[in-house]
């Protein structure tokens, strides 16, 4: 068999780690894209900002020019925004707002837009004289504009992705839950029940997988069905010739010497054994998946199944079970106590729906204890148990129970619960 991981990757868990990769990366890819055409575009607003300041500045100088001194500051209220000179045709600052150097912006008088050290300038002529008005924001004022507007741009491009992470992760999820339903589906499904199969898919991804698994049931069912028939045919094929067989053997010994009686009497014992796994396999494969429980008294139906030289000592108890099944485990079960050298069984109800054999023969290792144990939870039966613990388990799994062989000082142990245990 191919060892599987601990854990197997999520398909939810790497599909919600793509999704947040593809939101981080989606988010600074769209950034950068925003973040430079907004950068742009702040240098644009800004640059028509200074030339529309500039030209209503000019007019009002142009109106405001009454003789006042030539430098003194005109006070604004825009002038956080901007600052301007007004400067004649040489290098005179005429007027200027009080955040302006007292220094022309320009050694050079051009109109239009430029960049100066710590400046972006607008120049517009401005009268008849040469004067120049010059409208400038610092660089840091752009700046700061810029980085504003970059950041917004990259806070809302982050934001919508990590909303699209959460809602495509709530997509996933919910998209998955049709696989959860299927492993509930695949938990309570019996192929050999033959009701429908699976059932429609809930997804049409799914609906392959659907076809696979009810293919693979009717399979599974029609092989089951043909090993039942061939069991149940050889079990009757066997159970007249043993039962005329054993017949033959009581009159034998009643006729032959009483030296060779005792070896009658072993082969008569054997052929009780063989007659008792062959009703067992009749009565496995007489149930199939439908059983027929009732109330079994236990003390009454061991009365039915002597065993010549065990002794067996049962509590009153009453158990609802199919009793066919029950008397086969049962008998299977004493069986291989007596072939393991045990001269008493104790059968007791530790449990409701449990039944305890508890013999005093020469039991099993610890090791071969747990070996035992775990062929029959892995129903590795083939190599690992005898045909006793095998038939014994298959009539607990029948009843939607267990077969445990518990730990014990002396002698052997045997657990049969025939009721599933109940769910925490």
């Amino acid at each position: 068999m191919t060892a599987t991981p601990d854990k197997a990757p999520s398909i939810g868990g790497r599909l919600s780690a793509a999704l947040l990769w593809w939101a981080l990366v989606w988010g600074v890819v769209v950034s950068l894209a925003v973040g430079y055409a907004a950068q742009h575009e702040v240098d644009e607003l800004l640059d028509e900002s200074l030339q529309a300041t500039a030209m209503v500045l000019a007019r009002a100088l142009e109106l405001s020019i009454n003789g006042a001194p030539d430098s003194a500051p005109l006070p604004s209220s825009d002038e956080g925004e901007f600052a301007w000179q007004l400067v004649n045709g040489g290098d005179k600052v005429l007027r200027r707002s009080a955040n302006a150097p007292v220094q022309p912006l320009q050694r050079v008088h051009t109109a239009g837009l430029a960049d100066v050290p710590g400046w972006r300038v607008f120049g517009v002529a401005t009268g008849s004289e040469g004067r120049m008005l010059y409208v400038a924001h610092t660089h840091a004022e752009r700046f700061e504009a810029q980085a504003e507007v970059v950041q917004s741009a990259v806070l809302a491009a982050l934001s919508i992705g990590l909303l699209g992470h959460a809602w495509l992760r709530l997509r996933v999820r919910r998209e998955l839950e049709p696989l959860e339903g299927l492993s509930e589906r695949l938990a309570r499904h019996d192929p050999l029940a033959r009701r429908g199969g699976l059932g429609p898919p809930e997804r049409a991804e799914l609906a392959p997988v659907h076809r696979a698994i009810d293919e693979l049931g009717e399979r599974l069912a029609r092989r089951v069905a043909h090993e039942r028939a061939f069991a149940s045919h050889a079990a009757h094929a066997l159970r007249t010739p043993l039962a005329g067989m054993e017949a033959q053997l009581a009159v034998a010994q009643r006729e032959v010497p009483p030296a060779v009686q005792p070896r009658l009497q072993r082969v008569r014992d054997a052929s009780g054994r063989l007659q008792r796994v062959v009703r067992a396999l009749l009565d496995l494969f007489r149930v199939g998946a439908e059983m027929r429980r009732s109330d079994v008294d236990l003390k009454a139906l061991l009365a039915h199944l002597p065993i010549e030289g065990l002794a067996v000592h049962a509590e009153p108890a009453t158990l609802h079970a199919d009793p066919d099944l029950l008397a086969a485990a049962l008998a299977n079960l004493l069986d291989n106590a007596q072939h393991y050298g045990a001269k008493a069984v104790d059968v007791s109800q530790p449990a409701p729906g449990t039944l305890r054999l508890h013999d005093d023969g020469r039991g099993a290792t610890p090791e071969r204890r747990r070996e035992l144990q775990a062929a029959l939870d892995a129903q590795d039966y083939e190599e690992h148990t005898g045909l006793g613990l095998m038939l014994a388990d298959l009539v607990a799994r029948a009843h939607g129970g267990t077969l445990t062989l518990p730990e014990v000082a002396q002698g052997f142990a045997v657990e049969l619960r025939l009721e599933p245990l109940p769910r925490p």
